[in-house]
């Protein structure tokens, strides 16, 4: 089963859903669904927009901290997919809508600021880049994404305060530009979709990649070294003593 469901709604908008329970984490599968269905709506004329949403109680919860401990070929893979997903989702040349429609942590968070336009539901849910507390390291795509998208201001008090924020502080952040009622969340999301898609495409497109060229050249531009550096950050004892412990918290919220 993909775990990125496809559903063409009216208008030429193409909603994309992460549909891997119990909380839509990222891993080669997921990564992999996903650009397979980005690079699918760019090639296919009749899809003027796309909308990234969630299943369940989950926008995205960021990595799968509960998948076996990857060798270092597998790692690299994973980093390599990861990279190439989330670029292709940042520069997509059409418009991308995050649908925000439950928790969106860490790496999920990152998917919802690489869209053009997000919109969150209002609701009893957390956001946040809590990384810096588990110790995990920002692949560079990642933190590009959050340098465009956010102040310097608030991208330090996300990224570096590691916090989970109660979704009504998504405005103050600048994680989404409203809040909306969840009785009238999708119908506000796949309106202004529908209006982004109605514009001539080439000017969009045009304008979308002189936009994001500075932030996509970083991360082209980064050396092996770079990458190795990052990834180290990873297999520190602190690191994955944090881990386990963040691990272990989860473990016993479950029913």
């Amino acid at each position: 089963m993909p775990t990125v469901r496809v559903a063409d709604q009216t208008d030429g908008v193409r909603v994309l859903t992460f549909d891997r329970p119990p909380a839509n984490a990222e891993d080669e599968t997921l990564l992999g669904d996903l650009q397979a269905a980005l690079a699918a709506a760019e090639a296919e004329d009749a899809v003027r927009a796309v909308v990234l949403t969630g299943a369940g109680r989950f926008f995205c919860a960021g990595f799968d901290l509960s998948a076996p401990r990857r060798d270092g070929e597998a790692a690299r893979r994973l980093r390599t997919l990861f990279r190439e997903t989330h670029l292709r989702l940042l520069a997509l040349p059409k418009p991308t809508v995050a649908m925000v429609n439950g928790h969106a942590i860490a790496g999920g968070l990152v998917l919802a600021l690489a869209c053009d336009y997000r919109l969150g539901v209002e609701g009893d849910y957390r956001i946040g880049l809590n990384e810096v507390a588990i110790g995990a390291s920002y692949p560079r795509v990642a933190l590009e994404i959050v340098r465009l998208r956010l102040t310097h201001t608030r991208a330090s008090e996300l990224l570096l305060g590691a916090g989970l924020y109660p979704a009504g502080q998504a405005i103050r952040l600048g994680v989404v530009e409203e809040l909306v009622p969840a009785n009238g969340l999708e119908a506000t999301v796949l309106r202004r979709a529908a209006r982004l898609g109605a514009f001539p495409r080439e000017a969009y497109a045009h304008t979308k990649a002189a936009l994001v060229a500075d932030a996509v050249a970083r991360v082209v531009a980064e050396t092996p070294e770079d990458e190795a550096a990052g990834a180290a950050v990873w297999t520190t004892p602190e690191s994955r003593a944090a881990r386990a412990a963040q691990r272990a918290r989860l473990a016993t919220r479950r029913p």
